[in-house]
């Protein structure tokens, strides 16, 4: 009982924490080799913030995050850079070969003052490892234009 009694509190104490923070949820398109589409979302962790995302492209599935610090502000527009890591799932000639990979993102984005919207535009070159005797990939062309709604 004592365990349980402690676990609930430390669930509700992060669940406070957690909702005091500004958040972003929304979509990022772009081009990595191919046009690909991702759910994004944004959590505010200080001055900084982490992004993780969804994404498919072609016959990839990947997730992604990345911890972004700001670099530099100028009114609504951020300035930001930061690592991360990706893991996905890719499919050709009827096989599935798993990968992982080392990101960094750069990028600024842009929050509308009148309204709980942001647009952003990143560069995120990757350095894969390619699963299952596959050997590693990088791939430097991978921009993308996101919208995101603040709560």
């Amino acid at each position: 009982m004592k365990k349980l009694l402690i676990v609930l509190v430390a669930v509700l104490a992060f669940a406070t924490v957690v909702s005091a923070q500004p958040r972003a949820v929304g979509i990022r398109g772009g081009w990595a080799s191919a046009f690909n589409i991702e759910a994004s979302y944004q959590h505010t962790v200080g001055a900084n913030f982490i992004e993780a995302d969804l994404g498919v492209w072609g016959n990839v599935f990947s997730a992604t995050g990345v911890y972004d610090f700001v670099l530099a502000s100028s009114g609504n527009m951020n300035f930001y850079a930061g690592p991360g890591i990706n893991l996905g799932l890719a499919g050709a000639d009827g096989a599935v070969a798993l990968f992982g990979g080392i990101v960094g993102q750069a990028g600024m984005e842009y929050a509308f003052s009148g309204a709980p919207v942001n647009l952003s535009l990143d560069w995120r070159p990757a350095f894969y490892f390619i699963g299952i005797g596959g050997g590693t990939a990088f791939n430097w062309a991978s921009f993308a234009l996101g919208i995101r709604y603040r709560f």
